[in-house]
């Protein structure tokens, strides 16, 4: 949930964003990890990026390279049922992705979508 909603914070989180955000914390029965992930967002907005990804990096960047994508593709998913996504969204899923060394695969995935 950290790093959906970080990608959906990254701009600033608007109504619809919040809305798949819900929806995903309902699939995943995660509206308590939701609720942290917000938390740790709003703590310092101007460094969440950089705190979550130092978290992130440790957590999902040591797992095998098809969760990493499953996770990353996931959020890109997400982004799409806003019906756009934007500059700053796609450069910070772009970033986590080489951080994870699956840019190439992430990129590969999205075209294929």
């Amino acid at each position: 949930m950290l790093l959906k909603s970080l990608i959906f914070h990254y701009h600033g989180l608007d109504e619809d964003e919040e809305k798949i955000l819900n929806e995903s914390a309902d699939e995943l029965s995660a509206h308590k990890e939701l609720e942290w992930a917000n938390a740790f967002i709003a703590e310092d907005f101007l460094s969440a990026f950089e705190r979550s990804r130092e978290l992130l990096n440790k957590i999902i960047g040591t797992l095998p390279m098809d969760q990493k994508l499953q996770y990353l593709f996931s959020v890109w998913e997400d982004n799409n049922k806003k019906g756009y996504l934007t500059e700053m969204e796609a450069t910070a899923m772009l970033n986590l992705a080489k951080d994870w060394g699956i840019r190439q695969e992430l990129m590969d995935k999205v075209r294929e979508a």
